[in-house]
């Protein structure tokens, strides 16, 4: 049977990069995953579970981008925790984080990886 390599990354394209507006968040299904996708101003990209652990409402693509210090931030729309776009951590309460996941462009188009299980 032909496929991937256990453990091997499989990459889902999720979106153009020059559809992602700057500061802003858009949600894609990646596996069966809901995902949150971010561009920030100065063209990082992140991706982070989209499901608001506080709420357990799927609204993280639409939080507010900023950051604390030189660190990438969105703000739940729902209670206003705070969560970092690099590790997934509420800011706010160290013990909750959303999963954070691999993300690259290729050609122009937006990719999130999800690892394969052995």
């Amino acid at each position: 049977m032909a496929g991937r390599p256990a453990g091997e990354r499989a990459w889902t394209p999720v979106c153009r990069y020059a559809d992602l507006l700057p500061d802003r968040g858009a949600a894609a299904l990646v596996g069966h995953d809901q995902v949150a996708v971010f561009r920030t101003f100065e063209g990082g990209l992140y991706a982070i579970g989209n499901r608001d652990p506080y709420s357990g409402a799927y609204v993280l693509s639409r939080g507010i981008v900023g950051s604390r210090g030189a660190e990438p931030t969105v703000a739940s729309p729902m209670h206003k925790q705070v969560f970092s776009l690099l590790t997934g951590v509420s800011l706010d309460d160290p013990a909750t984080a959303v999963p954070t996941y691999p993300i690259r462009v290729t050609d122009g188009t937006v990719e999130v990886g999800l690892d394969r299980a052995a």
